[in-house]
């Protein structure tokens, strides 16, 4: 009965945020669509919480494929050889962000230059956008929020495999089993599931500001079902997903109650394989949802008992539909060598269990890499793992790890970036990614506001940079020597 009436509690306080929503008459910055050529590759640079250090920001830099938990930001598509991907632009001045649309072309080697999809009239990366394909070819972007002030989008390409012409797609999702507006969601990642349409998993805001998780389904993309909460533990949660083959798995951490959210702890998983009817832990062991206390079944790592904050960074399904996943841990959320050690580590199921093992050490909480499985016992890291030229800020030099054992042990195989004048950050792996693009990033000062360009690397370690200014319609990325 008490646990009937937590859960009870979590869905009316989320319902009472959902009335509070932003809808097309509120009374904040509508976003502009725009759908005109960019001219070129120019990334958002983005800080969040002045530090009054030396450090000068909590975090900062290049962020235009920011924050972890928005997923995808490419994708590849075999029908017609492209890998599309989406990212936060901006002006000659960094003055508003703007959502753009581009493609590698794996037979040319060329990059579409991107068409400027919207204006989000905000300068905040958390806005950033996402990407997805449906059945038919249509690409979707769906463009996020960061809390209840600003609404987000759904634009849909007229055109399969097309970015030149968008439709605003008015969606609708069912709150108390009447149809609502679907224009406030963040941190969302989106996976098309065959046959089935689109799952979603996103963060809503309740009253109290907590990032409650949960999840949606449509089969158009248009009308969404009742949203369904995953995880409301203290005070909310971030979570990072991954699809393969229909099943999708989702990593989560939590806030421990009234120490703000700066303060992370935890790892915990939970998968599904039919469409978000039923959820498991690793054992297969049905999790009863929402989960509200700290100590559940579906925890990986309790950080919590070390006094150590988990940092999310990717995850991902190897040939066996096996989770591996990657974090950071730390001893706080500040910048500086004073929260040392921050290990990336990664967690492997293995006979239903979890083994995990370091990869290497980083100078701050937000050095976002990605974990690729090639093989049961080929695995890579690719991240900014090295120290950049500000050092504990977000980001730094990009290096590839390999681990050859299946991930027990891992060595630096290849430095990517070097003699940098910017940090490089949130390397990011495309969805079905192939191997002449095989990560996309951007970079950008880490204590002062800059320019910043995008990249992107090849299987091998080789980088390519994308032009900031260029009139070509396709525009061949500069190698870097």
């Amino acid at each position: 009965m008490k646990k009937y009436f937590k859960t009870a509690l979590i869905l009316l306080a989320v319902s009472v945020a959902n009335a509070q929503q932003v809808h097309p008459d509120a009374k904040y910055a509508q976003a502009e669509l725009i759908q005109k050529k960019a001219n070129g590759f120019k990334g958002i640079w983005y800080m969040n919480q002045p530090s009054n250090d030396e450090y000068v920001y909590k975090y900062s830099g290049g962020l235009a494929v920011y924050p972890a938990n928005h997923r995808p930001f490419a994708i590849y598509s075999k029908v017609v050889n492209k890998t599309f991907f989406c990212f936060g632009g901006t002006d000659d001045s960094n003055s508003t962000l703007l959502h753009n649309v581009s493609y590698f072309d794996h037979k040319t080697g060329k990059v579409a230059n991107p068409v400027i999809l919207l204006d989000k009239k905000t300068t905040d990366a958390h806005d950033n956008p996402v990407i997805s394909i449906d059945d038919q070819g249509h690409i979707w972007i769906f463009s996020t929020a960061h809390g209840v002030n600003r609404p987000s989008y759904i634009h849909k390409s007229k055109k399969p495999y097309d970015i030149e012409a968008f439709e605003t797609i008015n969606a609708t999702e069912l709150v108390d089993g009447k149809e609502q507006p679907f224009n406030n969601f963040s941190y969302f990642q989106v996976y098309p599931i065959k046959g089935k349409g689109f799952i979603a998993l996103f963060t809503k805001y309740n009253k109290q500001g907590h990032r409650v998780i949960g999840f949606n389904t449509s089969k158009d993309g248009q009308r969404w079902n009742e949203w369904k909460v995953l995880a409301h533990i203290e005070d909310g949660h971030y979570q990072v997903s991954a699809e393969s083959d229909g099943k999708v798995g989702v990593a989560f951490d939590y806030h421990p109650k009234g120490k703000g959210l700066n303060y992370r702890t935890n790892l915990q998983y939970l998968e599904t394989s039919d469409f978000g009817k039923t959820w498991q832990n690793i054992k297969g062991e049905p999790m009863q949802l929402p989960l509200t206390e700290s100590k559940n079944q579906a925890v990986v790592h309790d950080y919590a008992s070390e006094k150590l904050n988990c940092y999310l960074l990717d995850i991902t399904f190897d040939k066996k539909q096996k989770p591996a996943i990657l974090v950071i841990s730390s001893k706080g959320f500040q910048a500086g060598p004073g929260n040392a050690p921050r290990n990336w580590t990664l967690y492997r199921a293995k006979n239903d269990k979890w083994e995990s093992s370091i990869v290497t050490t980083s100078d701050s909480n937000y050095d976002m890499g990605s974990v690729y499985v090639e093989s049961d016992k080929v695995l890579k890291v690719i991240g900014p793992s090295v120290d950049g030229p500000q050092a504990y800020n977000p980001g730094g030099e990009v290096a590839m790890w390999l681990s050859k054992d299946g991930g027990k042990t891992w060595a630096k195989e290849k430095q990517l970036t070097e003699r940098s004048e910017r940090n490089h950050s949130y390397v990011r792996k495309p969805s079905h990614a192939r191997p002449d693009f095989y990560s996309i990033w951007a970079d950008g000062h880490g204590r002062k506001p800059s320019e910043s360009f995008l990249y992107f690397s090849n299987k091998k370690g080789d980088v390519f940079r994308l032009p900031r200014n260029s009139n070509d319609a396709m525009i061949t990325p500069e190698k870097l020597k």
